[in-house]
């Protein structure tokens, strides 16, 4: 567990505001809430470490607020909703979510589900400072960051880790299960949701799938990088 991570919890409902926020903080974790989506901006900076963003929520949505937050922050983004249809799931993802925890949901998967998250963080950020060149591409080990020439282009944090994984196994073709497991560890997750990610990181990096330049498509196996 990190007892120093920062995590900002977002909900229109008060009830649901104050069980997260208690449950969180027993746990270790500082909090910090808001009651839409405007409120989430404002408490957004880089010293979050985790966002949990509902839905549905009046003036502007989770989607929406984290639309916004993808701009300047690199943090996962975990939506609560009371909705599990497919469409929703691509909605939140195209918007910079990393994940989905439908209502009503139980203490214990909330916090695997943090858990899991702030965990990824910490393995996956090097302690030297170090960049992955491919291209026109660089990928900042350091900062988790990604330039393309002298762009920066804004990736979720599932989104960064998938590029980090083939950009580390140039040549080797990765199916959903390896990318399921190698990005998700335990997390339940469908290849409908490994592929939305795929497609929004493609369009960031504006690679045409019809012809890509980096992400390659292995029909019937999986997807690489030369």
């Amino acid at each position: 567990m990190q007892s120093k991570a920062k995590i900002v919890i977002a909900d229109d409902e008060k009830e649901i505001r104050e069980v997260v926020s208690m449950l969180l903080t027993g746990e270790g974790y500082e909090v910090a809430v808001a009651a839409d989506g405007r409120e989430a901006l404002e408490l957004a900076d880089p010293s979050v470490d985790l966002y949990i963003l509902d839905v549905n929520m009046p003036g502007m949505t989770g989607f929406a607020a984290a639309a916004e937050i993808r701009k300047t922050c690199y943090a996962p983004i975990l939506f609560l909703t009371a909705y599990s249809g497919e469409s929703d799931k691509m909605m939140g993802f195209s918007a910079g979510g990393d994940d989905y925890l439908v209502k009503p949901f139980s203490n214990v998967e909330l916090l695997l589900r943090v858990r899991a998250h702030l965990r990824r963080v910490k393995e996956y950020a090097p302690a030297d400072a170090h960049t992955i060149l491919y291209k026109d591409l660089t990928l900042d080990l350091r900062s988790q960051s990604v330039k393309k020439g002298n762009e920066l282009i804004v990736l979720t944090y599932t989104e960064y880790q998938i590029l980090k994984l083939f950009l580390e196994h140039r040549g080797k073709i990765f199916s959903m299960g390896n990318i399921y497991q190698s990005v998700w560890e335990d997390e339940p997750v469908g290849d409908g949701s490994i592929m939305t990610h795929i497609k929004n990181l493609r369009k960031k990096l504006k690679d045409d799938s019809r012809n890509p330049q980096y992400i390659k498509t292995a029909w019937g196996k999986g997807y690489y990088v030369e």
